[in-house]
């Protein structure tokens, strides 16, 4: 009976908070593939640790914790795989789907995918988690001031990245009066 009750747990878990995991891991990775395997890592993960989680309220900050660490450690094993060796197939691309907001997805993903993956992780838990830096800090195991630092350069490289071309309007079109 505790296994039926651990599968049901895990069956609700996956339900209730696949679309947060699956979201931070894409915003992680900025790639579908590894965010897919990375938000199964979680779960399976959490279905072998699901004895760990007492407070059913707290799921969500355990899995992306669990999320955080496993994407830290794919890290430190920096496996590489050579775009020749990627299958593509240029059916299965959607079509790109027009959104009234002002920064792009696609744009804010490949400003998040030039960040170092230290920077990265910082930004993400700040704005997706909602972590204080202190927060942060205790569980990345950093400094508090290198919290700060990390979220700073982090956030000035992606102003300077999503909003060159608005600047590089702006300027061009004082010259261009100016003159």
């Amino acid at each position: 009976m505790a296994d039926d009750r651990a599968a049901i747990d895990i069956a609700e878990l996956v339900t209730q908070h696949h679309a947060a995991v699956y979201g931070y891991a894409y915003r992680l990775t900025g790639v579908e593939a590894d965010a897919e395997d990375l938000t199964q890592q979680v779960f399976l993960i959490a279905q072998r640790k699901s004895a760990q989680l007492r407070e059913p309220a707290a799921a969500r900050g355990w899995l992306l914790t669990i999320l955080r660490h496993c994407f830290s450690k794919n890290l430190r094993q920096n496996r590489p795989v050579l775009a020749g060796n990627l299958p593509l197939n240029i059916e299965s691309i959607p079509e790109e789907i027009p959104t009234e907001a002002s920064i792009d997805r696609e744009q804010l993903q490949q400003a998040l995918d030039e960040l170092p993956p230290h920077y990265r992780l910082v930004l993400v838990m700040f704005f997706f988690e909602d972590c204080s830096y202190r927060q942060i800090a205790e569980q990345l195991e950093i400094p508090l001031g290198t919290v700060m630092s990390r979220l700073a350069r982090a956030k000035a490289r992606l102003k300077t990245r999503l909003f060159a071309k608005d600047a590089d309007r702006v300027v061009g079109t004082s010259r261009g009066s100016a003159q």
